[in-house]
């Protein structure tokens, strides 16, 4: 039995879904997102709630079950909350600006890195060492913050670099003489 997959999705206030065969389709005061789950679950729409039930007792049933009532959801939280990405820049002469639809990172290379912010996410800067991802698809808000991260990892040493806000980086010791 799963866990997660026995409990009902609560539609919030302001929220409405509508359920066709195996696509789920949120609307929200964000937006519109939609998910169509594979054939080993039946979704099925009870007065405000969706309810997700596996098609058997086999291993991928039970699989699918739980996870597929994550992703929807993680639809009605991100049409009514949405999804943020907080992330912290270390280092000297490092920083981020946003210009139009391209993010500028300053990241101690020879050249200025220019970031394309792709549709479907906001990228903020509050300061010049702040970067915040926003979006309502949460895999869309964490792949664009992984891409940001990666041009400038924090390294262990002296932990210079783009990381997560609250991330722990281990620190090792250098060389001793």
């Amino acid at each position: 039995m799963s866990r997660i997959g026995k409990k009902p999705v609560e539609l919030p206030k302001g929220v409405s879904a509508t359920v066709s065969g195996q696509t789920v389709e949120v609307k929200g005061p964000k937006g519109t997102r939609s998910f169509t789950a594979n054939d080993d679950v039946t979704i099925s729409m009870e007065s405000n709630q969706i309810v997700v039930k596996p098609r058997g007792t086999s291993k991928r049933a039970r699989q699918q079950w739980g996870m597929v009532r994550s992703m929807v959801e993680n639809l009605t939280v991100g049409v009514t909350t949405g999804f943020k990405k907080e992330m912290e820049i270390q280092g000297v002469g490092y920083r981020a600006a946003i210009a139009g639809n391209v993010l500028k990172l300053s990241l101690g290379y020879s050249h200025e890195v220019n970031f394309e912010v792709p549709a479907g996410v906001t990228v903020t800067t509050p300061k010049q060492t702040e970067i915040t991802v926003e979006g309502i698809d949460q895999q869309l808000v964490g792949q664009v913050a992984a891409n940001i991260r990666e041009w400038r990892a924090p390294e262990p040493y002296k932990g210079k670099g783009i990381r997560y806000k609250g991330e722990f980086i281990f620190r090792k010791e250098g060389k001793k003489k």
